[in-house]
């Protein structure tokens, strides 16, 4: 037993010292990534799905084969390989001086928290997209997921997608899983809106709620004092005692952001009933389609595949290098969402049986 405890204190004592150290490191990190400035933040990435598509086919058509065909195979597509790049080579040699004719689409990523964080990322890889776009033959695609979130900040993201409109490119908004309120204000921005059959769209309304814990405090002989100039700098608290006035002023400001949010969409989609479909209520892809909420039905996969056949297919995305704390943070959060996601499911195979 004693050599136990002592084991005990021993483990104990250098799981603390692991855990300082790492809070060491990860604290002299991060002071040095905010040391190196804007041009230590991240990196610009650019990828062909062209290519990504074409191995994708490839690589199944070679697993179809007998072990003789695929032989065969890989000795015909090498040859066919090379061929292909030499005459990549022979057409920048002969075209030297001359600009490259084939349309380009390329493809922006959003998947929207309630902050819409991905708006920084997302105006750099707009701000990269515009330097070299074409709007005459050039296409503009933003795969675009987010349930919607704060005013303001879902503002600013449909604004960096204002940008590629107003420099008359063509955009379009792919929505596979959900773009509803914010994330719907960011899709109508588009020429054209294509959903998957059951995606999630609409929820054109806003919605604010708060706790109020002045009765709470009251009941314990707790003061709290708001001392505000201005009229209208304080409506609504969460410790003061709220009156009609305040909330009668804050549910103006509610319906003023709703009109604004409808005159929005209108603008972007005039064929919209917005009286009908401004209510806060969500459609699915196909009802979506029935309102004029969305265009077409079909997933980006598809949109994009069928795209290939005509032109170069480029994913282009801003990546953020995350600090030594962020990478133990999301390694964590990953680790405990994965146990709670085990344990539910053991759960639930339990009640089946």
């Amino acid at each position: 037993m004693e050599f136990l405890t002592e084991f005990g204190l021993f483990v104990a004592k250098a799981v603390t010292l692991v855990i300082a150290v790492v809070v060491v490191i990860s604290v002299v990190m991060s002071a040095a990534q905010r040391d190196k400035g804007d041009d230590g933040e991240g990196e610009l990435r650019v990828r062909k799905l062209n290519e990504k598509y074409r191995k994708l086919r490839e690589s199944l058509q070679a697993r179809l084969l007998s072990d003789h065909e695929r032989k065969a195979w890989d000795k015909k597509h090498k040859k066919e390989e090379k061929a292909r790049a030499k005459a990549e080579k022979d057409k920048v040699k002969a075209g030297e001086g001359q600009a490259d004719t084939r349309k380009r689409v390329f493809v922006l990523d959003f998947d929207g928290d309630i902050k819409a964080s991905d708006t920084d990322p997302l105006r750099r890889a707009v701000t990269a997209v515009l330097s070299v776009a074409d709007p005459a033959r050039d296409e503009v695609v933003i795969r675009l997921e987010s349930g919607g979130g704060l005013v303001h900040s879902y503002g600013l993201a449909a604004a960096q997608l204002d940008r590629i409109r107003s420099k008359g490119l063509h955009l379009t908004a792919c929505v596979d899983k959900v773009a509803a309120s914010g994330g719907y204000m960011m899709a109508c921005v588009a020429d054209r809106i294509v959903a998957s059959p059951f995606a999630v769209l609409g929820s054109i309304g806003v919605v604010a709620q708060l706790p109020n814990f002045h009765r709470f405090l009251k009941k314990n002989d707790v003061d709290f004092e708001v001392l505000t100039a201005g009229e209208h700098k304080r409506t609504l608290t969460v410790f003061g005692e709220n009156t009609d006035k305040g909330r009668q002023k804050f549910l103006e400001d509610l319906e003023d952001t709703h009109v604004l949010f409808k005159e929005y969409v209108s603008e972007r989609r005039p064929g919209l009933d917005i009286t009908a479909v401004a209510n806060g209520d969500i459609w699915f892809g196909r009802r979506a389609m029935d309102v004029n909420l969305v265009d077409e039905i079909k997933t980006s996969d598809e949109y994009l595949i069928d795209a290939c056949e005509s032109a170069d297919v480029i994913s282009v995305s801003y990546q953020r290098k995350r600090t030594l704390p962020e990478k133990l943070g999301l390694a964590t959060s990953a680790a405990l969402e994965h146990t709670v996601w085990k344990v539910l499911g053991a759960f639930r195979n339990q009640k089946i049986q």
